[in-house]
């Protein structure tokens, strides 16, 4: 499946965008020219050959902090999607063969965590247990769950009705061995669109609760928190939110993108593409070669 996303122009464009955003997370606060937490005099200054994107109202340099907060910013959201991922996933597929009780508890705890909304629910986890990004990440990701639990539930319904899988169950498969070796190869692909869609998403909710002050004790960068900061003072600095603004949209832009690459290279779409692109290859292969002209 990575060789289909990488043959679509999308998924490369996708690819490298989330490549190059985790590099900024893993080496940006090497790469900062400045002590992004120093203050000075030169404050609001404009863009120079000393600060490349300004200062802050505090003389911090902005560049510094915006490659320093990227770090936590990329860790937030991957904390959001991997605990959807396991909060959701796993029970969704157990509850196919799980039995009766336990389909109907997960159901009911799913619509229950539909209906809560998330960000509020963040913020009075925060009130209860500390100003903390970890833990609002992972509160945030359990109530975002449910979409894995739907996902994987549909898709191991679909392939639990598959001659094969009942003729393993009947010849006395363990649920185990049949998930591993049948429904897993299936659900993977929605579950990673859905993996992909939820980074995006997760990136959303850090810069939202960032954004508003919490989840990072200051003066700690973020990518929401420098975009709050910068809207103070748009008076003096008029473009000062464009830089933070943008990395947000341009990472959650990349995120959908990918999902919908995997998308389009899974499943039936996805042998469809293979199908066509490799009768174009046998036609071009067979095409006859022209004749040169007569003396």
């Amino acid at each position: 499946m990575v060789r289909r996303v990488l043959s679509l122009t999308s998924g490369r464009i996708a690819v490298v965008i989330l490549v190059l955003v985790a590099l900024l997370a893993l080496c940006g606060p090497w790469l900062a020219p400045q002590d992004p937490l120093a203050t000075s005099d030169n404050t609001l200054a404009s863009a120079s050959g000393a600060h490349w994107l300004g200062t802050d109202y505090l003389g911090r340099d902005v560049f510094s902090r915006l490659l320093d907060g990227s770090r936590i910013s990329v860790l937030g959201s991957l904390e959001v999607a991997l605990m959807a991922l396991v909060v959701g996933a796993v029970p969704g597929i157990l509850s196919v063969y799980s039995g009766r009780a336990f389909e109907w508890l997960t159901l009911r705890l799913a619509d229950t965590l539909v209906a809560l909304p998330f960000l509020l629910f963040a913020i009075a986890v925060i009130a209860l247990l500390g100003n903390g990004i970890t833990q609002a990440m992972l509160v945030t990701g359990a109530l975002v769950s449910p979409l894995f639990y739907r996902v994987s539930r549909a898709a191991t319904l679909a392939v639990a009705r598959s001659p094969y899988v009942e003729a393993a169950i009947v010849s006395g498969a363990s649920v185990g061995w049949v998930v591993r070796r049948h429904v897993w190869v299936k659900v993977l692909p929605p579950i990673a669109v859905a993996l992909a869609q939820t980074i995006g998403v997760g990136f959303v909710i850090v810069s939202s609760l960032t954004f508003l002050g919490i989840g990072v004790q200051p003066p700690a960068p973020t990518w929401g928190g420098l975009l709050a900061s910068d809207l103070g003072y748009l008076s003096h600095q008029p473009w000062a939110p464009v830089a933070p603004a943008l990395l947000i949209m341009v990472t959650v832009w990349a995120c959908n993108l990918l999902a919908d690459a995997i998308r389009d290279v899974s499943g039936e779409a996805g042998r469809a593409l293979v199908d066509r692109r490799a009768a174009r290859s046998r036609t071009s292969t067979s095409a006859p070669v022209p004749v040169g002209g007569s003396r």
